[in-house]
Parts: structure tokens; C-alpha cells; sequence
């Protein structure tokens, strides 16, 4: 069997937990023997904290987001400085070699 590499993202991870909690809420809320007045405070107070479950998880990808990108501006940079090292290492021979040679 070839193996495989399964890379879970947060941001997956996150709307996988939320949707599979939703669906289990909304499934426990229509087969539990409720009054609909007491259905629908249940509702009420699940979307509330899922609404603030929901906040919580886009801060952190946010969070996540930032760290990320400032990651890849001191990557950039750090090979920005590697390549012009090499290029002006490179005109130097370059200069070097064509001096010899006259």
C-alpha cells in the first residue's frame, strides 16, 4: 500500500469539530421531547456559543495567519541577501576572470 501523508490544517480541523458539533446539537434538539419554547432557548444558547466558538477559532487562525506571513517576509528577505551575495560573489569572478584573461 503506498503511504500517505495526511496533513490536517487547523482551519480543517476547526470546521470539522464545529460542523460535526452543530450536527450533533441540532440532531439531540429535534428527537429530545422538548416544549417548543424550550427548543428554541436551546437553539438560542447553542448559536450563541457557537457564534462564540466560531470568534474564538478566527482569532486564532488569525493568530496563526500573521505568524505565518511574517515567517515568509524573513524567509524572503534572508534569501533576498543570499542571492544578492551570490550574484555580486558571481559579477566579482566574473571580473576576475576577465582580467586574467586580457
Amino acid at each position: 500500500m503506498a503511504d500517505h501523508d495526511h496533513n490536517c490544517s487547523g482551519l480543517g480541523v476547526s470546521i470539522a469539530f464545529v460542523s460535526g458539533a452543530m450536527l450533533g446539537a441540532m440532531a439531540a434538539i429535534l428527537y429530545a421531547p422538548s416544549s417548543g419554547e424550550e427548543t428554541r432557548r436551546a437553539i438560542k444558547g447553542y448559536a450563541r456559543r457557537t457564534e462564540e466558538d466560531v470568534l474564538e477559532k478566527a482569532k486564532e487562525i488569525r493568530a496563526d495567519i500573521s505568524q505565518t506571513m511574517e515567517e515568509a517576509k524573513r524567509y524572503l528577505k534572508e534569501t533576498e541577501a543570499t542571492i544578492a551575495a551570490a550574484l555580486a560573489a558571481g559579477k566579482e569572478a566574473f571580473k576576475k576572470e576577465k582580467a586574467d584573461r586580457a
